[in-house]
């Protein structure tokens, strides 16, 4: 879909970058010469992927650990930080998320319903936020050449959750129908400015938030009957996706949310 000069050099921030879709679209920009900064919580899985990253001989990834994307504070101070270091910001892969306040209704309590928005709506919003400033001055100094294709790409990740509805997991299609929101007005507000704003919405990928909403195989067996390829998409299958939107090729494409799903959203 891309050749390796595509991404030589550009900065590429990734938030949730220590596993599932966020590592291996990490491992797919790094091949394609991507300069990376992999941001997240936990500094082990951060540094066990740019370890790996390294030592494929590809660019030395940046690394931002302890970083909770509910919390302006710290996306903002990382930001800085990768500004600061390489002077530009090209691409951003908006991926942290969680998965939680499950059950119905009225049976969830108000602050698991409140954390799973702060981490999967206000995350985006803090991250577009704050990335969208560096993009322009990253536009202004190095002309449209900059980012790919003459723009700077910004790719939220949302969720076929968000163009569907699921029993029992209310909080979670809520928070993605939003980001699907947020990715459609601020790719509006910005598609002259040369930026270029996306949303993937992935069925169910084997990753540890699907497994953790899939609790029990009963339960996944349940959720595959959804999908009418039958099986179960991986990471690497969303990692190619994000890799083609940010690619020069899709010069002509911003506020859309783009589905890869086995089918599921077609089925229903």
């Amino acid at each position: 879909m891309t050749d390796r000069a595509t991404f030589s050099n550009k900065v590429v921030f990734i938030t949730g970058a220590g596993s599932g879709i966020g590592l291996a679209t990490a491992q797919a920009f790094a091949r394609e010469g991507a300069q990376l900064v992999l941001v997240g919580r936990k500094e082990n899985p951060l540094q066990e992927a740019a370890a790996s990253i390294s030592k494929e001989g590809h660019l030395a990834p940046l690394v931002i650990a302890n970083c909770d994307v509910a919390d302006e504070t710290h996306v903002k101070t990382a930001l800085k930080q990768v500004f600061e270091k390489f002077g530009r910001l090209d691409i951003a892969f908006n991926n942290a998320g969680m998965v939680g306040a499950l059950g119905a209704l009225a049976e969830v309590e108000s602050k698991d319903y409140q954390r799973l928005m702060q981490v999967n709506v206000d995350g985006v919003f803090f991250s577009m936020k704050h990335e969208i400033p560096l993009m322009l001055k990253t536009l202004e100094k190095f002309g449209r050449e900059a980012g790919s294709g003459g723009q700077c790409r910004i790719i939220n990740t949302s969720s076929c959750a968000g163009l569907l509805g699921f029993t029992g997991s209310f909080a979670y299609v809520a928070s993605k129908f939003a980001v699907n929101g947020l990715t459609k007005s601020a790719a509006l507000d910005y598609a002259q400015a040369g930026i270029a704003i996306n949303a993937v919405a992935p069925g169910p990928v084997e990753t540890p938030l699907v497994n953790q909403f899939a609790s029990g195989e009963a339960h996944k067996q349940e959720l595959l009957k959804t999908v009418p390829m039958r099986h179960y998409g991986v990471p690497e299958d969303i990692a190619e996706l994000v890799l083609g939107l940010c690619s020069p090729k899709m010069k002509f494409m911003t506020g859309t949310v783009v589905s890869a799903d086995g089918g599921q959203t077609a089925g229903y």
